[in-house]
């Protein structure tokens, strides 16, 4: 008897955890472990130097299709994927949310943006992975290949808008228009033959990491409380 009171009262905490921490367990799978997986397996093969299956073809399919108005389309896309558009909306966004003295969530912004450009600029070093030489790309690039700084911007700052609006009226507009511009920035830089598409999955993973890691890690008190200091 004791031993059923004692499952009985077992499921019962294991449900009040699901009900109260569940949103926040499906995060730190979808948005940790499984990019954390992800990037391994992928840092792994380049690491060993292999070739990755899926690489060429799709790089070779991405230069068969190419044509001047696709070329205007993914090197706009390319170009605010990062200095024009990301570098740009991270910085207001920051200072946005500091002017409104929403303190924790300008905390947020400034450790997952900005940490996430050290972290690319740290593992492109640490890898040394050359850039795809299949063909003389229109928008040449001369820095590492892996993993993809434009996959990682992109896909932080859409993390950081989805994170910050999911408990707004607005958050499934953010997330619509974030799952059309990440895709699309990724896309460019296989078009434009400057990325490996593994550089890309590695940029998005890694963005997911370190993203919803400093999420959970700056709200683990519960959901997201901006207090004013004084």
């Amino acid at each position: 008897m004791p031993d059923r009171a004692w499952r009985r009262q077992a499921v019962e905490a294991c449900g009040w955890l699901i009900r109260r921490r569940g949103w926040q367990w499906a995060l730190l799978f979808a948005g940790v472990l499984l990019p954390m997986w992800a990037f391994m397996e992928l840092a792994d093969e380049v690491h060993e130097a292999e070739a990755i299956p899926f690489d060429e073809p799709l790089l070779v399919f991405a230069q068969s299709v190419a044509s001047h108005g696709l070329d205007r389309v993914f090197l706009f896309f390319s170009r605010i994927g990062y200095q024009w558009g990301v570098v740009p909306v991270d910085i207001g966004l920051v200072l946005v949310l500091l002017a409104l003295r929403r303190w924790r969530s300008g905390l947020f912004a400034v450790v997952a943006t900005g940490g996430s450009a050290l972290l690319n600029m740290a593992t492109k070093q640490l890898f040394s992975r050359d850039r795809p030489s299949l063909w003389e790309s229109i928008a040449p690039e001369t820095t590492y290949s892996f993993p993809s700084g434009h996959a990682m911007g992109s896909m932080t700052l859409a993390l950081v808008l989805v994170l910050l609006a999911w408990h707004t009226r607005l958050r499934w507009w953010v997330v619509a228009a974030m799952a059309a511009f990440v895709p699309m920035v990724g896309l460019s830089r296989v078009y434009l033959g400057v990325h490996y598409p593994s550089d890309i999955l590695a940029g998005w993973a890694a963005a997911a990491l370190w993203t919803v890691g400093a999420w959970l890690l700056l709200h683990r008190g519960g959901a997201a409380r901006d207090q004013d200091p004084r």
